[in-house]
């Protein structure tokens, strides 16, 4: 029998050793996996087995037993559920289960077939995908700001500032509210983009047509930035939308909660990630996918557009992404390089494509500059970080966790 004493916790075991040791199912290993709360890796090469850290099971365990001290299951609790850890709030915006993505009980793959962005808005912040003919009536702004950006995602912080002081609907704290302020902020985001790219700003227009047109795309590209925005929508507590709740349940409004998100998207380990990939794909069609693999690696320790914490089996928003920009563009030079680096990455490491590949094979076929691949990850993700917002408002409860003091102590 398998005993902790016999191996380290940076062990991996096979699925057999590991519903071993946790006296479960298959089944329900793969449900932790899918929750975060148990790594995987893939196998031997050549097999379609995977691996399991022998660590996060133990830590479960643990965790576990806990169960019989609640004093420290407490303190454990609370100092691992913040790094992909345990559940922390309650939401009725967005599951992740068994490698598939929901928005209020909707697959979120399906949505991005025929789905408006402006339908998935409304269904994250109302429940109603169609609450937004409503919503937006009080949508539009008569004011932007002056300042010019160089680049989208600045020009995105420049309005959400400039709104954020000026809007008086801003300032409007009724829980009634919440949702045309959201749609307020959504259709100055958008607004931005088309002050940016210097065309005169079309509010009847859908929201994905606006920034196709600021773009100068049109069918079916223009299809494809519906794609992949409903997409992006919400992806549970992630960093960005972590940030928002803490700001709005502070008390900050909608446009500033919608500030720091954007500022949190910005992160290399974030809506960076991107930006990142779309230099791999770059390199990969120049010098071909083994060499960018290798310079890769050497540069970040991890090529940037794959694996996720969350998807053992793969990233579900990149296979449906990906999947639709093959059947607009089949044999792009930028999808071959896709490939290639696929079938690369499955050999040496099992992992598979995420959302942040498919998004900088995106910009590719679209023309894009790399750092519009973190522009449309913002503008995809307003939808949820305002639907965050509202809920942590509408709860009443500040988030503000205690800090366990380690420094030294100073008679």
């Amino acid at each position: 029998m398998l005993e902790w004493r016999e191996m380290s916790s940076s062990r991996m075991l096979t699925a057999a050793e590991a519903t071993a040791l946790l006296g479960v199912k298959p089944a329900t290993l793969y449900a932790y996996v899918s929750r975060g709360l148990i790594r995987s890796e893939a196998g031997p090469p050549g097999t379609r087995e995977r691996r399991y850290h022998a660590g996060d099971i133990q830590g479960l365990l643990e965790r576990q037993g806990l169960r019989r001290d609640p004093q420290q299951a407490v303190r454990q609790a609370a100092e691992g559920a913040l790094d992909w850890g345990l559940p922390v709030l309650e939401s009725v915006l967005t599951q992740i289960s068994d490698g598939r993505l929901f928005y209020r009980g909707q697959d979120a793959v399906r949505l991005a077939e025929r789905s408006a962005v402006e339908e998935v808005a409304a269904l994250l912040w109302t429940g109603e995908p169609a609450g937004w003919a409503r919503l937006s009536l009080r949508a539009r702004l008569t004011r932007m700001p002056s300042a010019e950006a160089q680049t989208l995602l600045e020009a995105l912080g420049v309005a959400l500032v400039h709104a954020g002081a000026h809007d008086l609907m801003a300032q409007d704290v009724r829980p009634e509210a919440l949702p045309a302020q959201a749609a307020r902020v959504l259709s100055l985001l958008y607004a931005a983009a088309e002050r940016q790219a210097r065309v005169l700003p079309a509010p009847d227009l859908p929201l994905h047509a606006r920034l196709a047109r600021a773009w100068r795309l049109g069918a079916p590209e223009d299809d494809l930035l519906r794609r992949a925005l409903v997409l992006l929508a919400d992806h549970e507590l992630n960093v960005s939308a972590f940030a928002a709740r803490v700001a709005a349940s502070g008390g900050a409004s909608l446009h500033h909660t919608t500030l720091a998100a954007l500022a949190a998207l910005q992160g290399r380990s974030h809506g960076l990630a991107g930006v990142a990939a779309h230099d791999l794909l770059q390199k990969a069609m120049e010098g071909g996918a083994a060499q960018a693999l290798r310079q890769a690696l050497q540069e970040r320790g991890h090529p940037p557009g794959f694996g996720h914490p969350l998807y053992g089996e793969g990233d579900p928003r990149a296979r449906a992404l990906l999947g639709a920009l093959q059947l607009a563009r089949p044999g792009a030079p930028v999808l071959r390089a896709v490939q290639d680096l696929t079938q690369q990455m499955r050999g040496e490491t099992g992992e598979a494509p995420n959302v942040d590949l498919a998004l900088a094979a995106l910009m590719h076929l679209l023309r894009r500059p790399a750092e519009d691949a973190a522009a449309l990850f913002a503008l995809g993700r307003a939808p949820g970080w305002l639907a965050h917002a509202s809920e942590a408002r509408l709860s009443g409860h500040m988030i503000r966790p205690r800090a366990k003091y380690v420094g030294p102590v100073v008679d």
